[in-house]
């Protein structure tokens, strides 16, 4: 059979990357089509994919509406070409290509302040896959997994961190860092949010380097580090999560890294305008479980770093948690291919809303 995947953003690599080569080896043909957005056609080329480009989008707030036109043009050419019997993605792309081609289509998606995106996307969807912790209701083909989507690549049995990770950042074996990310906010779901101002981002990695050697990951690409106590990550985006395994704390002002953060039992601290009474269900679940926090004052992410830095005891109590919430998690990446290989996977998964009637009853 022949599947075609979307991978919008580098997450989107990740997402779908050991489903690919699975689906491969199994004799099967697949192909990504693959927007051009930050690292992510660095992900692709590393990890070998099969990839057709369908646009760009710069890291600019508006850069998606000017080029939306030419991205369908070349998705509704290249995806009638290629005659996929299933499509994978996470939203509007993937379910118009599927629409126009009369193809099955499964979204995976984990963001319920996406609203827009879930209108028109909806309709077109054959399947939702959504993490238990998603606090909305997508309809009847709503399906609920237990675990985040990044249960695809950072599960157990899918990740093995590198051993060499210390030597290509050029820290000692027992050399405590920190990982700062900082996000960009371009992407269409960030339109209305923001994260650390520059005054803060400056503030926020001078108070760790007084504490430990810091390394940013800097989306947008817009810090100077010239006057600046801090190194940037600079290795290939695909070594991140052995980097982030290794550290002692991540600070963020973005979203996928803090779950990968707590999938690899490394306290992380959340820090942007998503934070708050309607923020997304599995960043609620991961603070409840003592992995991060959600902190939307700046002082409070200071302290709360300073305090978790200076803790002897942190790696080994963050690792004891991660084995406990992972005990029950499913591997995504067996999920993905049994949902494209198996026409009756689907059933072994709860609706939405059978889901939810059934986690009432178990509180009564």
């Amino acid at each position: 059979m022949k599947y075609l995947f979307f991978t919008n953003t580098p997450a989107h690599v990740h997402l779908y990357r050991n489903a690919v080569e699975e689906l491969e080896e199994r004799g099967h043909e697949t192909l990504l089509l693959a927007r051009d957005y930050g690292c992510t056609l660095d992900l692709l080329d590393y990890y070998d994919l099969p990839h057709v480009v369908y646009g760009e989008l710069a890291t600019s707030k508006y850069s998606l509406a000017r080029q939306l036109p030419r991205h369908y043009l070349t998705i509704v050419r290249e995806t009638r070409e290629y005659d996929p019997d299933k499509i994978f993605g996470v939203g509007a792309y993937a379910a118009h290509a599927g629409a126009v081609t009369d193809t099955p289509v499964v979204l995976i998606t984990d963001s319920e302040n996406t609203h827009l995106d879930h209108a028109i996307s909806r309709p077109f969807a054959d399947a939702y896959l959504t993490p238990h912790t998603f606090d909305k209701d997508l309809g009847e083909k709503h399906h609920v997994f237990r675990g985040f989507k990044e249960c695809a690549y950072l599960h157990p049995d899918e990740y093995e961190p590198r051993g060499d990770i210390r030597d290509r950042l050029g820290v000692g074996p027992d050399e405590e860092f920190a990982v700062v990310r900082l996000n960009a906010f371009g992407s269409h779901h960030d339109v209305g949010h923001d994260g650390f101002t520059p005054a803060k981002r400056r503030e926020l990695v001078e108070t760790l380097a007084d504490e430990t050697t810091v390394f940013v990951s800097d989306e947008g690409g817009t810090m100077d580090f010239s006057a600046l106590p801090a190194r940037p990550f600079d290795l290939h985006p695909a070594l991140l999560h052995d980097a982030l395994s290794e550290a002692s704390l991540l600070v963020a002002d973005t979203q996928t890294m803090v779950t990968e953060a707590a999938l690899l039992g490394t306290p992380a601290i959340r820090s942007n305008s998503f934070v708050g009474d309607d923020d997304m269900g599995n960043f609620a679940e991961l603070e409840r479980e003592g992995l991060i926090y959600n902190l939307r004052e700046f002082d409070a992410v200071a302290e709360t770093a300073t305090r978790l830095l200076a803790d002897e005891g942190v790696a080994d109590e963050w690792a004891r948690k991660r084995e406990a919430f992972l005990a029950d998690k499913v591997n995504l990446t067996d999920l993905v291919v049994s949902v494209a290989t198996d026409s009756t996977a689907l059933r072994s998964l709860p609706t939405k809303r059978t889901h939810e009637r059934m986690v009432r009853e178990a509180s009564v």
